[in-house]
């Protein structure tokens, strides 16, 4: 079994994935750019989280693909546009941004508990948290 699929059925054997276009939509990003030269673990857990809707899926899309035809070698490009995403929210939105950042920097996030985040918004963070570590550990 490649790293791919480890990683793939390492997040599915801890129910990690919302759905089967969750899982899918990761797996596609995973095998179309997982070889890249710009791949790390810190981008792999920002498909992790933009894979949980089409909307974030397609963002990532197209900013992958745009770094790819450009030949980039490292995500810092993506790390601005990250800032510059979550300067732009209004709302939970921006706590997302902040979190793929932080995945991109390989940081920690905490997320705090008396932040006000509707339910929705404050699960996928916790997923993707959780995701972090099983990454990690593989």
């Amino acid at each position: 079994m490649n790293w791919k699929d480890r990683w793939v059925n390492g997040l599915d054997n801890e129910k990690l994935f919302q759905d089967s276009w969750h899982k899918t939509r990761f797996k596609e990003l995973l095998d179309c750019y997982g070889d890249a030269p710009f791949f790390s673990r810190g981008l792999c857990k920002c498909m992790y989280l933009s894979a949980w809707d089409e909307e974030h899926f397609g963002i990532m899309l197209e900013m992958l693909m745009s770094m790819s035809l450009g030949h980039e070698t490292t995500t810092s490009d993506m790390r601005i546009n990250g800032e510059i995403l979550a300067d732009q929210q209004a709302d939970a939105q921006s706590i997302v941004y902040q979190l793929s950042n932080a995945f991109l920097d390989d940081v920690p996030f905490y997320l705090e508990e008396t932040l006000s985040i509707p339910k929705d918004i404050r699960y996928i963070i916790e997923k993707a948290l959780e995701a972090s570590a099983v990454i990690d550990k593989l």
